[in-house]
Formats: C-alpha cells, sequence, structure tokens
C-alpha cells in the first residue's frame, strides 16, 4: 500500500464492478465523509452498509482501520450475510478487514429486512448520552417528535455474537431508527440518502434534548394529541421519502470540500 501526503493509494475498481454497484459504492463513500463532516464519527469504529443492487445476500461495508474521512469508493469491502469477504481492495501491509461487530449487526438487519438499502450506527457523543438515560428520548421537540416511537434495544456487551441478532432485529421491528441503550444509535433507509436522513435527524434530536436537560430548567410539555398527530406528518405518504430532496445537494457539498470520495 502506498502512501501519498498521507493519503492511501487504492488502484480504482470502477471498472471491475457493475455500474449499479459502483454508485453504490460512491453513495456509501459519501455517507461515510457525511457522517464524519456531521461530527457523529468514532475514528475508524462503527460502521455503514448498504446493500449491493441486484447481488442478494450481499452488502458493502468499511475495512476496519480506515478513518471515515479517508473512505472512498473503491476501499469498501464487499461482504455476504455470513461474514465472508466476498471482495477486497489490497491494503498491503495493512492487511485491513472487516470488524466482527460491524457483520452481525450489519447482516442480521440486510438479511431480515430485504427492503432496507443502508444500515448506520454511530457512537455520537449525544446518541451515546442518550442511550445511557432512563428515559430514553423524549419528544421536547419537533424533530425529536419524529421518533415519537424510538425502538430500543437493551445493552448485552459488545456485539460479537450471533445470539443477539435475534433481539436486534426484533428490537428494530419495521422501523427506521433504534436507540441502542448504553450504546449508541442505529438507523435504516431504503436508499443511503433515506438512512442518512434519519441519522442526522436523530443526532440532532439527541443534542438538542442534551442541551435542555442541561439547563436545569423544568421542560415544556407537549399534549399527547399534538405529539401524535406531529408523528403522523411524518410517516410515508403524507412527504417526499427522506433524503431524496437534500442528497444531491449533499454530494455537491462533499464535490467542493474533496471529491476524493468518488475514487
Amino acid at each position: 500500500m502506498i502512501t501519498q501526503d498521507g493519503v492511501l493509494q487504492i488502484p480504482s475498481l470502477k471498472d471491475k464492478v457493475t455500474d449499479a454497484e459502483w454508485q453504490a459504492r460512491v453513495d456509501l463513500a459519501a455517507c461515510y465523509r457525511l457522517v464524519d463532516l456531521y461530527g457523529m464519527a468514532d475514528m475508524m469504529a462503527n460502521h455503514i452498509s448498504a446493500r449491493v443492487p441486484g447481488e442478494e445476500g450481499s452488502f458493502l461495508i468499511n475495512a476496519y482501520g480506515l478513518m471515515y474521512e479517508e473512505i472512498t469508493a473503491s476501499s469498501l469491502l464487499k461482504v455476504d450475510h455470513h461474514g465472508n469477504i466476498l471482495t477486497s481492495p489490497d491494503y498491503g501491509d495493512l492487511g485491513y478487514g472487516l470488524n466482527r461487530a460491524g457483520s452481525v449487526i450489519h447482516s442480521a438487519v440486510h438479511a431480515a429486512r430485504p427492503e432496507v438499502g443502508c444500515v448506520i450506527h454511530t457512537h455520537s457523543w449525544a446518541s451515546m448520552a442518550v442511550s445511557s438515560l432512563e428515559c430514553g428520548l423524549l419528544p421536547l421537540t419537533q424533530t425529536a417528535m419524529r421518533f415519537l416511537k424510538v425502538t430500543y434495544h437493551d445493552y448485552q456487551g459488545v456485539v460479537l455474537n450471533e445470539s443477539e441478532q435475534e433481539s436486534l432485529v426484533r428490537d428494530l421491528g419495521d422501523g427506521e431508527a433504534m436507540i441502542l441503550r448504553n450504546h449508541g444509535a442505529l438507523t435504516v433507509g431504503r436508499t443511503i440518502g433515506e438512512a442518512f436522513n434519519w441519522m442526522h435527524r436523530l443526532e440532532l434530536s439527541c443534542r438538542a434534548q442534551i442541551g435542555s436537560m442541561s439547563c436545569n430548567s423544568p421542560l415544556a410539555k407537549v399534549s399527547q394529541e399534538v405529539l401524535q398527530d406531529t408523528w403522523n406528518q411524518y410517516q410515508p405518504g403524507t412527504r417526499r421519502p427522506y433524503g431524496q430532496m437534500e442528497w444531491p445537494g449533499l454530494l455537491r457539498k462533499l464535490d467542493r470540500l474533496d471529491p476524493s470520495y468518488r475514487n
């Protein structure tokens, strides 16, 4: 592996994969960069995955060792639902491979939810803080009201055992967002842009709650009727799919800052 000015030189896979897979790789690499840009990354920990279009039972995910800010379309691993690496770039002496927790969590969701195109898991300071609160995520703001029916998964230790997959999938249900208690957050979407939208708004909700609770002042309450009505307004059929509007703009933002994610 050659490093030039601190940048890993990974040969492009563009001509070695289908056009659909390449587009998924570009979008997924962009998602990693955006999670880092918006302050939700945990250096090289955590993982984001995307289903490979047209290939049943396989998904793309980061190699354990790469920082989110340096992930590119060609640096991603392609793995199956059993954790086997199907395609990997040559990392040379670095020998990067698959994070075990990433394999367990993401393979469980992709196998159980075929409509899900992307899964995002984070350890942001805000989501970790809320995950440690007995009250969980409170519907204190309009943004948080979207998560009125967010699900929860109790902590069982570092997610290394496939035995936890059943309860993880059961707790997620058919929802798009889940608080992993004493751990962090997880969101899913039919597209990468949709999953990022869910995570970005979940992160904002957690930050707002921590900010409000830190003021040592009574919290304003909203009636259950208004909460339910607001939640309904966020449901499918009331608006365009999440992420559809802003994803092209987010890609343009990355292109202005650093277009290397496309390599």
